[in-house]
């Protein structure tokens, strides 16, 4: 490729449309649909598959209730029903709720920010396929009557092999762990998308407030998503090779579990809920025409509300045995996070207060959600409280609040974005139709259900039983809860009927209908695949409020990158802070890897399903060799210097810039395996410190040499990728090559040395807790050592390709974060394993 010439000439707005649409677009047909990666395709496909899975699962719920409209029904035996409650909380949990919000995020976020894309286009497609077929694998074992039936948070040892001998509880663990990779990955591409590729000018305190939400959101996504992860991965190793993490017999503990899960199921009510406040923070003030009212103490509130989460989760536990100063610090936690929540509720109030509210179709929904939500949180304040929560635990009253919480919480604020954005995804405008009779079926029908719900609750009717007799007095409120449910199934039918008819029958809507003020609305509608012609310098939280013509300005080319070059997917990054202008991201372009590399990914879980586990390293070899392709395709043999960006200005490409998306991905990525890595040392330490059955009848012997021998690896393998990185900072590119090739060297012979330990030092795994654990920690080690030897072994490869210069250092400094985290992460392993061979 050619030196860039300097900027200039002039473009009519639709020379420009042609000439983008031409670089961002699809080829025509399913080929072309399944190799691409704009965000707007991928974040449709994630909410309708998400709509298609809620549809699913309120069958399931259907026939719950139907079972248990009357005493003694026969309409399913327990096992069914087993499988049923199961499914149901499953797919709502895991397939709906979190999915919804990624969709919505992936397709509206560079729309808000003013970009074009997402930071990494081709890790949202593989998201995408990836829940497709976990949730897939989900549905067929429905389907096929080997659904998962230990309940959605498969509490131990229910779920151990010795009560669920089939791969009912398999499949659950393997196809969970399979959607949350999707989830992983959603939330380091939301992450840094919010963080660096913003418009500029678009300083933190300018953000809409949907962006804090999400940010914030996605944060957590990464600290609360690998506790689970890890849980699945010790009771499916549990399950397939008797490792005793959960067996009390053998020092394990089935709290461990419960520990793991909540750890993750907790902070998910909030990242349930945060998205769909956000959506409520953006679509009331317009429904009310005024601006938010507090927005630096909703963001302070949001803020205090995600860090109070991850201190809640034994409130989950509170009947399981817990010491009394426990109880009383997370009863105050569980308490105090209603402080933040009501923060917002009040700033929602004023905001209405101070404005002239419409009663339109959204504004009804949002009223819906703040009555229901207020309800779930004053009977979510009643559970935070120990006697209360002693008598209620595990009764229909803690299955009323839930539902109140994440139905009121989440399902109606993104039915009002539904109907508030549904011009923006379709460019039709709303006709009157059966919007407001879907809204008052599924609102009164929801709280005839769930409402009733408490007072089965208080008069004693556990969750998760099938049937019941008839001298227990419930029967009557199980009856009308039944009719409620199908009401509000009646409502949810309206709903899609009316979109339906919205999409296909609706006349053409004209840009902006609700007089908005954020950027998503200067853009064309129906949206064009590259979103904006070219990008605003933002001013303002609500750029179109203080400058109307905006979008007419940017359709004309008065903003940045409005002449495309390269047929190059060009948008821009700033500084986290500031807004300033950073550098220029080119993106790739549409490729069919995501599928590939997620079929492969998928053909490795069900090898592992159907017990293939030798036949698995197959499959996770094919990973390994796309993910090196997914990798060299990037990147460019030529450095190009500043580029002009318009408004007088140059930048640097992300390649040759520092701090590009890629290395802040890795960091999110990081951050999130550092938090499984703490979770595995939290079960290690609870394991010594509560389990029965310690301290373990054999303890590691020797393997102090190996240890070494181990570490002085590890640091030789850091040290040498350091030096790697200043060698070809400083042009010696040959002598960088070298020392990155030394540096895989030395990760092999830490790999070896970790595994020899484990071998010669370590009891089999299959004996006691304290042995399995330590063994996890190695292959832990193992598998990050094999990592960082990929990664210097890619750099050398880079190095002798000429994609790396004295500039462009992109690639050797993802290497480098790799290789100190493995190194790190080894030496703390190390510790930890061979602490107890020198304690008396």
């Amino acid at each position: 490729m050619g030196r860039v010439p300097a900027w200039g000439g002039t473009m009519n707005a639709l020379r420009r449309h042609r000439a983008l649409t031409a670089i961002w677009g699809s080829a025509p047909g399913w080929r072309g649909s399944i190799a691409s990666v704009n965000h707007s395709d991928i974040g449709r496909r994630f909410i309708l598959a998400a709509f298609a899975f809620f549809a699913i699962g309120g069958v399931l719920a259907m026939m719950i209730r139907a079972q248990l409209a009357t005493p003694g029904s026969a309409f399913v035996g327990p096992d069914i029903y087993n499988q049923l409650f199961t499914m149901h909380g499953s797919i709502m949990m895991f397939l709906f709720a979190i999915p919804m919000f990624e969709g919505l995020a992936l397709y509206l976020l560079p729309k808000l920010l003013g970009s074009r894309d997402m930071a990494f286009p081709r890790l949202s497609a593989y998201g995408w396929w990836c829940y497709l077929f976990g949730g897939s694998i989900l549905i067929a074992s429905l389907a096929l009557g080997v659904a998962p039936d230990g309940g959605w948070f498969m509490y131990t040892p229910l779920s151990s092999r010795a009560y669920s001998p089939g791969v009912n509880a398999d499949v659950w663990l393997l196809g969970v762990t399979f959607v949350e990779i999707s989830a992983i990955a959603a939330a380091v591409e939301i992450t840094v998308s919010i963080l660096k590729l913003r418009a500029p000018g678009m300083r933190l305190d300018r953000m809409p407030l949907f962006a804090w939400y999400l940010l914030i959101t996605a944060l957590m996504m990464i600290v609360a998503f690998p506790p689970l992860i890890l849980g699945s991965i010790l009771l499916e190793v549990e399950r397939a090779f008797d490792w005793p993490f959960f067996d009390p017999a053998r020092g394990g503990s089935p709290l461990l579990w419960q520990h793991l899960f909540w750890l993750f199921g907790h902070p998910e009510v909030y990242i349930i809920f945060l998205p769909a406040a956000g959506v409520v923070s953006t679509v009331l003030p317009v429904m009310a025409r005024t601006r938010i009212l507090g927005y630096g103490w909703i963001v302070a509130a949001l803020l205090a509300m995600a860090f109070l989460s991850f201190g809640l989760w034994v409130h989950h536990m509170f009947a399981t045995g817990i010491p009394h100063m426990a109880l009383g610090f997370f009863s105050a936690a569980s308490a105090l996070v209603a402080i933040p929540t009501a923060l917002q509720v009040f700033a929602w109030i004023g905001t209405l207060w101070n404005g002239r509210p419409e009663l339109k179709l959204p504004m009804l929904y949002l009223l819906g959600f703040f009555l229901t939500f207020v309800i779930g949180g004053l009977t979510g304040v009643m559970l935070a409280m120990v006697p209360f929560n002693w008598q209620a635990h595990d009764t229909h009253f803690v299955v009323a609040h839930l539902h109140y919480v994440l139905v009121g919480g989440f399902i109606f604020p993104m039915l009002a974005g539904a109907y508030y954005w549904l011009p923006h995804f379709t460019g039709r405008a709303r006709a009157a139709s059966l919007g407001k009779a879907a809204f008052w079926l599924i609102f009164l029908g929801f709280n005839f259900t769930f409402f009733l719900m408490h007072l089965t609750g208080l008069l004693g009717m556990r969750r998760r039983v099938h049937t019941y007799p008839e001298e227990m007095g419930w029967a009557w409120l199980n009856l009308l809860s039944s009719i409620g449910s199908f009401v509000m199934a009646f409502g949810f039918a309206l709903f899609a009927i009316d979109v339906a008819l919205q999409i296909f029958w609706s006349r053409r809507s004209r840009r902006n209908p609700w007089n908005a003020g954020t950027l998503e609305w200067a853009i064309p509608i129906p949206t064009p695949v590259y979103n904006i012609a070219s990008l605003p310098h933002v001013q303002d939280r609500e750029p179109l409020a203080t400058d109307p013509a905006l979008a007419v300005k940017l359709a004309r080319g008065e903003g940045y990158l409005a002449v495309p070059r390269h047929g190059w997917r060009e948008t821009m990054a700033v500084e986290t802070t500031t807004g300033a202008v950073d550098h220029v991201v080119v993106l790739p372009g549409n490729t069919r890897l995501p599928i590939i590399t997620a079929a492969v990914t998928g053909s490795f879980f069900l090898c592992l399903l159907f017990g293939f586990y030798w036949l698995a390293l197959v499959p996770l070899a094919g990973v390994v060799v796309l993910a090196w392709r997914w990798a060299w395709v990037l990147g460019s043999r030529e450095d190009f210097g500043p580029l002009p960006i318009g408004q007088g200005q140059a930048a640097l490409t992300h390649r040759e810039a520092v701090g590009a998306p890629g290395w802040w991905g890795s960091v999110f990525l990081l951050v999130a395996d550092g938090t499984l890595l703490a979770s595995l040392l939290f079960g290690y330490a609870f394991l010594w410190v509560v389990a029965p059955n310690w301290p373990p009848p054999a303890r590691i012997e020797g393997g102090l040499l190996l240890g070494l021998m181990a570490s002085a690896a590890t640091l030789a393998g850091m040290w040498l990728q350091r030096r790697s990185l200043a060698a070809a900072c400083a042009g010696r590119l040959i002598s960088a090559r070298h020392t990155a090739t030394a540096a895989a060297a030395a990760q092999a012979v830490s790999i070896v040395a970790l595994m020899s330990l484990g071998i010669t030092a370590l009891p089999g795994p299959e004996t006691h807790a304290y042995a399995a654990a330590g063994w996890a920690l190695l292959i832990y080690a193992a598998l990050h050592a094999a990592i960082a030897l990929l990664c210097s072994a890619f750099v050398s490869a880079r190095l002798a390709s000429g994609h790396v210069s004295g500039t462009r250092l992109l690639e050797p400094s993802i290497a480098r974060l790799f290789s100190d985290y493995s190194g790190a992460a080894t030496l703390i392993v190390l510790v930890c394993v061979l602490a107890p061979a020198m304690a008396p």
